[in-house]
């Protein structure tokens, strides 16, 4: 598509079906590898690439997945068997670094491709992979991979030098598996997180301080698979209402 032709002229009326939020699903999506038993449940998922690449990285860790004509999406990791997320897929969408925290916690090991290739200060990755071995993961970078193992996880007290919300994501969810109390200071406190973090305590972890600047994850042994409905994304919705507005 080269252009959109706009006839204009017209006021808007009615109603709209306000999709899954993007940042709430992309989190949830890759959480999914966490539960050791049950599958996950996610209702209302936006019809969007970086879904579509998100299960493709899922699906070739060995993760069942399975959606509707509803957009509601199933995912099943019992016979998960590959840690490995690949940089032409990666590339594609940054966010793919959030496997990272979840598959170090449930399986000790994760090889993960940087977001820009061999770029580490691209984006703020270093903040991830410093708070992950201050909770005794062994990683190193080379060739533009991350390479994370950990016999399991331990709780600490992570302190962000700048809010970030993938960081602060990956933690909550490498948190969740790890042995002891964890405490997130200077977290990202968008309401995305918030809901990640309903979520992940819906799959049995104990995470409380959410929607503030300090989280408190105290770990657990195992995690279950859930039912879960995202909440609707805010710029699509305020989208929306501003052209209600314009349009008088």
């Amino acid at each position: 598509m080269d252009k959109l032709l706009i006839q204009g002229g017209q006021s808007l009326s009615g109603s709209v079906k306000i999709s899954g939020a993007k940042n709430s699903v992309l989190p949830m999506l890759c959480a999914s590898v966490m539960p050791s038993e049950g599958a996950v449940e996610l209702e209302n998922v936006p019809h969007l690439q970086d879904v579509t690449t998100t299960t493709r990285l899922l699906t070739q860790m060995g993760v069942s997945v399975t959606m509707d004509e509803f957009m509601n999406i199933s995912l099943d990791s019992s016979a998960i068997y590959n840690f490995y997320a690949p940089y032409d897929l990666v590339k594609t969408m940054r966010s793919s670094i959030l496997v990272l925290g979840p598959l170090l916690s449930r399986f000790g090991e994760a090889k993960v491709s940087l977001p820009g290739g061999c770029a580490i200060g691209l984006r703020p990755v270093d903040m991830h992979l410093k708070a992950l071995q201050k909770m005794g993961a062994v990683i190193k970078v080379e060739k533009g991979y991350i390479t994370a193992k950990s016999s399991r996880l331990k709780g600490a007290d992570i302190v962000f030098e700048k809010k970030s919300v993938t960081g602060t994501e990956n933690i909550i969810m490498a948190a969740s598996l790890a042995r002891g109390l964890t405490r997130i200071r200077n977290a990202a406190n968008e309401p995305e997180i918030s809901d990640l973090c309903l979520f992940l305590n819906k799959m049995g972890a104990k995470i409380s301080g959410y929607g503030t600047d300090l989280i408190q994850i105290d770990g657990v042994d195992v995690l279950k698979g859930t039912k879960h409905k995202p909440l609707p994304d805010r710029i699509e919705a305020g989208t929306f209402m501003i052209a209600a507005a314009i349009t008088r």
